[in-house]
């Protein structure tokens, strides 16, 4: 296509600041190409800001150190078995191979500091090959350390702080839960919220960044060490294309519309298409309620990517076993009238939570993962009715361990029963008349489990049964760290939705991340990773950190193949 003359020109133009795209340009800029990151959003971090920031990435360093036991052979063995009709051999090879590689490539030139999840489970351990702690996540850092970049990183998503502080996984979550009936974590969560209060007089927010906050933080800086251009209000509207090869962008700013060279090529990290209502209601089944599928992807992941390619033949995959990675989500009404989102992690594995749909019956073991858990609430639905659950607990398990978007004790919850986010009742019956759920039903739905669980049992789902149930329990809850009695009143009840915290449906892409055209050959200088790259578990979820591990692996060998180099790879065996 021909076009006006070039305003800039570069190497690689990355499209997207998450981590894939970061990371992309990150790796190529430190292979001595001269790049530049576009960002349509005001601030950059974009998904990877609000997640957990945790990469699934078997046999990497962190775990080898740590004399874990692992292997490359376990787990292609067990994506294999996850993943089954549509695993791609040459394609999880590639990231099993190379995603140890993309973690020491990036901590020897200081650009990432990572720390291992030790204690985090696979999400089946009955597949072959499953294992525990093979992620690896960002050490967490001061904002002081991004200097003026600290006022664009994408802060923290509003309902997973707490009054807009952050909390890290691990230590810090535990502690700061158990403020109420602990002296010294008590101590911790006012030294804590301290500190958090002093960085919002002085930055306007927190400045000790953690999770996907800090992975973002940590490969912006990065960016800025090595002089990458990161251009921010900045939106993709045009390829260019000269011969048969992607050349270029045409972009668009508040400045008006320019034209950048890229004279190797551009890489597609826009995140995918979670918050595109007509994508989104094509791919994902329909959930029968006023509100759809509720994404909790940040507002500009609208299927850039895809649009971009497609324009030049790229082939979408389509047909995949999940639209994109699901879980549970209830909606917070706020004050000034708009509606929050919850996404429901780990709630839902403590002792003495359980969930139920309208009629009042389980449906699932609640502590799995929650991927599986949203997959169930659809089985589990009417076809003619609407595809929500309600978790279930009473007073004891509320004020131990919060429920959502309700914090445990000592944090006040009248403002959550007054807005209608949660719902109370002195006994089950009422319970049921105020959340809509049929009172016979529930009654017998608890005295069933209740039954079980003063023994620390559940027959009905086997709860607690597994090492990814356990981790997400309460280990000081025995015999079952996942199972209690609902036994105390007053009962409590916070409705959930089907969404999703990504997409798997994305662009046809090869083992360097190369996007495909309908004939199955790479379309010269286009690449796609992260939410644009269609999932590597062909809309399986074998783990968590899958999503940030193969967006991050990909993007290091995107930027070794426009680099024209080889990139580092652990060996079978290792």
């Amino acid at each position: 296509m021909s076009g006006p003359d070039p305003d800039a020109t570069c190497d690689v133009l990355v499209v997207g600041s998450g981590a894939g795209g970061m990371a992309a340009a990150v790796t190529a800029g430190l292979l001595g190409l001269e790049v530049m990151v576009v960002e349509k959003a005001p601030v950059f971090g974009g998904t990877t800001a609000w997640s957990g920031g945790w990469l699934w990435i078997p046999c990497n360093t962190h775990v080898r150190r740590a004399g874990k036991a692992d292997s490359l052979e376990a787990a292609r063995s067990y994506l294999e078995a996850e993943i089954g009709p549509g695993f791609d051999p040459d394609k999880a090879d590639a990231y099993l191979r190379h995603g140890p590689a993309m973690v020491d490539f990036l901590e020897r030139h200081e650009c990432m500091r990572f720390q291992p999840g030790l204690g985090v489970p696979d999400f089946h351990h009955d597949s072959p090959g499953a294992s525990v702690g093979r992620l690896v996540g960002a050490v967490p850092l001061h904002g002081d350390e991004l200097g003026n970049l600290l006022g664009t990183l994408r802060a923290p998503m509003r309902e997973m702080t707490i009054a807009g502080m952050a909390v890290a996984s691990g230590q810090d979550m535990q502690l700061l839960a158990a403020a109420g009936r602990s002296p010294a974590a008590f101590l911790y969560a006012t030294r804590r919220f301290c500190r958090y209060w002093l960085h919002r007089l002085r930055y306007g927010r927190d400045a000790w960044l953690v999770n996907g906050n800090a992975l973002a933080a940590r490969l912006g800086r990065s960016l800025q060490t090595l002089g990458i251009s990161l251009q921010l209000s900045t939106r993709a509207v045009e390829l260019r294309r000269h011969d048969g090869a992607v050349t270029g962008v045409r972009l668009r700013s508040p400045s008006g519309e320019r034209e950048v060279i890229a004279r190797r090529g551009v890489i597609l990290a826009t995140g995918g298409f979670g918050q595109d209502s007509e994508l989104r209601d094509r791919y994902f089944p329909p959930s029968g309620n006023a509100h759809g599928h509720l994404s909790i992807v940040t507002e500009g992941s609208t299927g850039d990517g895809l649009r971009l390619a497609r324009e030049l033949g790229g082939s979408i995959r389509e047909g995949l076993a999940a639209a994109g990675g699901l879980i549970p989500v209830s909606l917070i009404p706020r004050g000034d009238g708009t509606t929050g989102r919850f996404p429901h992690f780990t709630d839902r594995a403590k002792p003495g939570v359980i969930a139920v749909t309208a009629a009042g019956r389980r449906f699932v073991n609640e502590a799995e993962p929650y991927h599986d858990f949203v997959q169930a609430l659809y089985r589990s639905a009417d076809s003619a009715g609407e595809v929500a659950a309600y978790l279930i607990c009473d007073h004891r398990c509320l004020r131990r361990y919060g429920l959502g978007y309700v914090k445990p004790r000592p944090v006040p919850i009248r403002h959550h029963l007054a807005s209608g986010y949660l719902k109370r009742g002195w006994t089950l019956e009422e319970l049921a008349t105020a959340s809509g759920i049929d009172r016979d039903g529930l009654r017998q739905t608890a005295d069933a489990y209740n039954a079980g669980a003063r023994r620390g049992e559940d027959p009905a789902y086997h709860r607690g049964s597994t090492p990814y149930n356990r981790a997400l329990g309460d280990p000081e809850c025995r015999p079952n760290p996942c199972v209690a009695p609902l036994e105390q009143p007053p009962y409590y009840a916070v409705k959930v939705y089907p969404g999703s915290l990504s997409t798997f449906i994305g662009l046809h892409t090869d083992r360097h991340a190369r996007v495909l055209d309908g004939e199955n050959a790479p379309i010269p200088g286009l690449y796609a990773v992260g939410n644009d790259m269609a999932s590597l578990g062909a809309g399986v979820y074998p783990s968590g950190g899958v999503t940030l591990g193969s967006a991050m692996t990909f993007a290091y060998l995107a930027a070794h193949h426009l680099a024209g180099r080889e990139p580092a790879a652990l060996e079978p065996g290792g």
